[in-house]
C-alpha cells in the first residue's frame, strides 16, 4: 500500500485529499516564540477552530513544518488532528540556526546520532517532551517528514552534517524531505547536494523558492528534479506584481508535477481564529479562480491532490 504518515497514523495516498503542503500548526511556547511571540500557536481550541473551516470548505491534509525541538508539541496536534478532522503530517529534522540557543545539543550531536534521532522520531514515535529533556518517553505519533534548513549563504560545515542525517534517515525509512530557504536562497545549492548525496529527487521539497521570484531561478531548481513548494501568493504587496502567481502561470505547463502549494502561516497573526488574515482558506478561494482566468484549471488538482500524493508518500527503502 502506498501511504502517507499521519501523527494518527499511516493512511493510503487515496485519502490525503486536497493538501497545503507547507504549514505551522502548532508552535509551542519555546525559545521560538520567546524571541518571536508572533509565532506562538498553541491554543487547541482556536487552531481546530481555523482547521475545521479548512475541512468545511475541502481541505484534508496539512504538511506542519516545526521540527525536532523547537516548538513541536505532538501531543497538540494529535489533538487539533482529531477535533478537526484534517490529517497532519509532522516533521522530524532540525530548523534553522535562529531557531534554537547557541549551545543547543544540536551542535554537540555526530551524525549518526542525528541520523539515529530522525529515524526514531519516524519508526519508534516523537518524544511527549520534544527533547526538552532529561528524559524522553516516546508517544504513539509517528513523523511523516524530516525537514532541514539553510540560511542566505554557502552552507555550513554544520548544515552540511544535518543534511548527510537527513539523507541517511530519509534512504533508512522511506520518508520525504522538506526544506527551508531563506526567500529561496540556496536552492539550487540544496537541490545539488540532496543529488550528490543520493536521495530520492520524487520525494524532495524545497520551500518558499516564489520568494526568489525569478522566472529562470526556478526553472534550473526545478530541472534537477526536485519538487519546489510555493507559499508567498498572499504576501506580495499591493503595488508589487503577484510573484507566486507569475511563476505557476510559466512553470506549471512544464513542470506540472513538480509543483506544490501552502500557506506558512507561522504567525499568528495570519489566522482567522486569532484575529488575523488572511486565513487559511486563502488558497481555496483565490487560486481556482487565478488559474480559471488563465484558461489552467486543470493544473489546480495537481497542485494540491495528484503532487502531493507522490511527495509525501512514503517510498520502499529496500
Amino acid at each position: 500500500m502506498e501511504f502517507f504518515r499521519t501523527v494518527l497514523g499511516d493512511m493510503p495516498i487515496s485519502e490525503m485529499g486536497l493538501t497545503y503542503s507547507h504549514e505551522h500548526i502548532v508552535i509551542e511556547d519555546s525559545y521560538v516564540t520567546a524571541k518571536h511571540p508572533v509565532f506562538l500557536l498553541n491554543d487547541v481550541e482556536k487552531i481546530s477552530e481555523e482547521l475545521s473551516t479548512f475541512y468545511a470548505i475541502g481541505g484534508r491534509t496539512v504538511v506542519d513544518t516545526m521540527p525536532a525541538n523547537c516548538g513541536r508539541n505532538v501531543l497538540k496536534s494529535a489533538e487539533v488532528s482529531r477535533s478537526s478532522g484534517v490529517n497532519i503530517i509532522v516533521p522530524t529534522g532540525i530548523h534553522l540556526e535562529i531557531y534554537y540557543p547557541e549551545n543547543h545539543w544540536r551542535y554537540r550531536y555526530s551524525e549518526d546520532e542525528l541520523t539515529g534521532l530522525f529515524i526514531s522520531d519516524i519508526q519508534a514515535g516523537i518524544d511527549e517532551f520534544d527533547y526538552s529533556g532529561p528524559f524522553v518517553k516516546r508517544t504513539a505519533h509517528k513523523a511523516g517528514l524530516i525537514k532541514l534548513a539553510t540560511g542566505d549563504g554557502p552552507f555550513t560545515q554544520h548544515q552540511e552534517l544535518i543534511f548527510r542525517a537527513v539523507v541517511n534517515a530519509h534512504l533508512e525509512t522511506g520518508a520525504p524531505i522538506l526544506t527551508h530557504t531563506n526567500f529561496g536562497r540556496q536552492a539550487l545549492e540544496q537541490a545539488h547536494l540532496f543529488a550528490k548525496l543520493g536521495a530520492k529527487l520524487e520525494h524532495v521539497v524545497l520551500s518558499h523558492v516564489d520568494r526568489a521570484k525569478e522566472i529562470d531561478y526556478n526553472r534550473a531548481a526545478l530541472d534537477t528534479g526536485v519538487r519546489l513548494e510555493y507559499d508567498s501568493a498572499f504576501r506580495w504587496k499591493a503595488d508589487e506584481p503577484n510573484y507566486t502567481l507569475q511563476l505557476l502561470e510559466q512553470l506549471l505547463p512544464d513542470y506540472p508535477d513538480q509543483l506544490v502549494m501552502g500557506m506558512d502561516m507561522a504567525k499568528n497573526i495570519y489566522w482567522k481564529s486569532y484575529g488575523g488574515a488572511p486565513g487559511l482558506n486563502y488558497l481555496i478561494e483565490t487560486v481556482p479562480d487565478f488559474l480559471k482566468a488563465k484558461g489552467m484549471e486543470a493544473y489546480y488538482r495537481k497542485l494540491f491532490f495528484e503532487n502531493p500524493k507522490r511527495l509525501y508518500s512514503f517510498f520502499d527503502p529496500f
